[in-house]
């Protein structure tokens, strides 16, 4: 959780919307948006998937929280109860089942035009952390140390956490 962005905003100051692109306009000062997304890695083969769930401001991109696991709906769920201190109005978010399952349709938008920041995030990540590169000979045997290397990284380049 970036516990510095909610150190420095109020919570009343905060609002997460999620729209089309082409209804972006209509967006209120009022709301908070956020863009979640899954990215998929692996841990000693590739049969052992590993994700990691993220969500960032889509204003200024910063990471506003993360969770690693399955891609399963508890660890949605995981993820969307720590970004309850924000008071999050809209999220965008792919078409994938567990956003349609336990996102209010009101407040949730599907399309990839409103995650392009998250996607590049992921590209910067894949770039940057090679455990998380597709094809690569570089990846974690244990569970653990994949969650500790890329919490590491997140924490130290996104939170601005030096550990």
């Amino acid at each position: 959780m970036n516990h510095n962005f909610l150190a420095t905003h109020a919570s009343d100051q905060i609002a997460v919307e999620i729209v089309k692109a082409e209804d972006y306009h209509g967006v209120s000062d009022q709301e908070t948006r956020v863009e979640m997304d899954e990215m998929w890695s692996y841990v000693g083969s590739k049969s052992n998937q590993r994700w990691l769930w993220h969500a960032i401001d889509p204003a200024s991109g910063e990471v506003l929280t993360y969770v690693f696991g399955k891609r399963r709906d508890e660890v949605f769920l995981e993820l969307k109860g720590l970004l309850e201190p924000f008071g999050i109005t809209r999220f965008y978010t792919d078409g994938w089942g567990a956003y349609k399952r336990h996102l209010d349709p009101e407040q949730h938008v599907v399309g990839k035009q409103n995650t392009q920041k998250i996607e590049r995030k992921h590209l910067t990540l894949r770039t940057r952390i090679k455990r998380l590169a597709r094809k690569t000979i570089c990846f974690s045997k244990l569970n653990q140390m994949h969650d500790i290397v890329i919490g590491l990284f997140v924490n130290r380049y996104e939170f601005g956490i030096s550990i």
